[in-house]
């Protein structure tokens, strides 16, 4: 697969084999981190509904300047070593492994045996790594462990952390968890918690709340919504033949407060909405822009799909803490001609009508569904954009400062496309995704126009 990555207009065809090429990696033998005192071990912990649908792995990474002080960087694993063992007191799960329970869904079995923790040294400074803004599984990949061998996630811990140390000094903390687990609003709470433990605190800010039961489904299930997130839609552009046939590109576009503030405009224009966020905007320009990119036909129904955060959505709302997915997908559906017949207001109107859907009432409907069901969020014909630009990467300090960069390692799926903070400020956003080298050009263009 050719990688090519795009920020600012600027080509930089081959970055990640370049940087791959320069990043070498050199791991020692993984070990285990078990909590430091005594948890729950021998029983099942409930995983919801909620937590059912989105069992992937997600990878990230943090890079850290050279530690200050006597320490330095040979003391940088042992200290978050011990720190995530005291943090896993209190976040027991992690220190199981996922099993199935009676009811054919996912569990996590409390075996309390750790977080799997690896130690390794590159051959290059921190400054090699390239700009974390943009996915790169290739050398990005190299700072994450994965269980090498697992062919599916009931093989994967919940969590894996690798320390890596640069000749420079600095290091790079890479994490791979599972999405069952929390979703980024709860993996950020970890991270922190993880963070302060390490910084010698002696009580979690945010202390996790682990009863998922609180989002059981009624018995007996009673969907009220028909939940097309879940529906199948045909193929009739055949744009399986286009991935089939092209290489995948991927690029970044960066879209400062300036930009962010025409594509407000542009979703406002002709009076259809009365206000919007820069959310619903940037979703219906970038979901009609896609759509035309690929040359969908006119009759081509085609899904978007993102993630509502229903903490406080729901009546009473989730515990602080909430230590699970308190996401729920929403949806919207439009032929390909609707879309590109219309300007981008109508696209942003649906996208707001979407985000007005979700109430307590669609979030128990959506947790029936499963139950009644089984079924999972299909990604035919669809695109599914994933919001981290509220997440706090940078708050991630283990007691050495800030990560001066973190992000993603990889687009978990060809259809997600990722909204990332950009900048210290963080009023910018990195639209990140990846298209067929035909599509890539002509999403490029109408980028370009903006």
């Amino acid at each position: 697969m050719v990688v090519e990555m795009k920020e600012n207009g600027v080509a930089a065809a081959g970055a990640s084999e370049k940087a791959a090429q320069q990043l070498s990696v050199k791991r020692g033998e993984p070990t285990l981190v078990p909590p430091a005192e005594p948890t729950p071990t021998g029983e099942q912990y409930y995983l919801s509904n909620l937590d059912q649908n989105i069992a992937v792995i997600v990878q990230t990474v943090y890079c850290y300047k050279q530690p200050s002080g006597d320490g330095g960087k040979d003391d940088v694993a042992a200290a978050l070593r011990d720190a995530l063992a005291r943090v896993l007191v209190h976040y027991h799960p992690l220190a199981g492994r996922l099993g199935i329970s009676p009811e054919m869904k996912l569990t996590v079995e409390l075996t309390g045996e750790g977080a799997v923790f690896v130690e390794a040294d590159a051959c290059c400074d921190l400054a090699d790594v390239g700009d974390l803004t943009k996915p790169d599984p290739a050398a990005l990949g190299q700072l994450v462990y994965s269980v090498p061998g697992a062919k599916h996630i009931l093989e994967m811990p919940p969590m894996t952390a690798q320390v890596t140390r640069f000749r420079c000094g600095g290091f790079a903390l890479g994490l791979a968890m599972n999405h069952c687990m929390f979703d980024g609003i709860g993996a950020m709470e970890f991270v922190n918690s993880w963070a302060e433990t390490a910084r010698g605190a002696a009580e979690l800010t945010v202390p996790p709340f682990l009863d998922r039961t609180v989002l059981r489904a009624r018995d007996p299930p009673a969907p009220t919504f028909p939940h097309h997130e879940f529906a199948e839609i045909p193929d009739v552009s055949d744009t399986a033949a286009l991935y089939g046939s092209q290489e995948l590109l991927y690029r970044s576009f960066c879209f400062d407060p300036d930009r962010l503030e025409r594509v407000r405009a542009l979703a406002l224009a002709g009076g259809d909405l009365g206000r919007c966020t820069t959310f619903e905007a940037l979703s219906g320009l970038v979901w009609r822009a896609r759509t035309k990119a690929l040359g969908l036909a006119p009759e081509q129904r085609t899904k978007l799909l993102f993630a509502v955060d229903g903490r406080r959505r729901f009546v009473p709302p989730l515990p602080r803490g909430y230590f699970g997915n308190g996401i729920v997908l929403t949806n919207a559906i439009a032929t390909a001609g609707e879309l590109l017949a219309a300007p981008v207001s109508r696209a942003a109107g649906l996208v707001q009508d979407a985000v007005r859907m979700v109430t307590d009432e669609y979030m128990r409907s959506a947790v029936d569904y499963f139950e009644a069901t089984r079924a999972r969020p299909s990604l035919a014909s669809t695109l599914l954009i994933t919001t981290w630009s509220r997440l706090e990467f940078h708050g991630a300090d283990f007691g050495w400062g800030e990560p001066v960069m973190s992000g993603p390692v990889t687009l978990p799926e060809k259809e997600v496309i990722l909204f990332l903070a950009h900048g210290k400020e963080r009023k910018s956003i990195n639209v990140l995704l990846g298209l067929p080298a035909t599509a890539m050009d002509a999403f490029q263009e109408l980028m370009d126009e903006i």
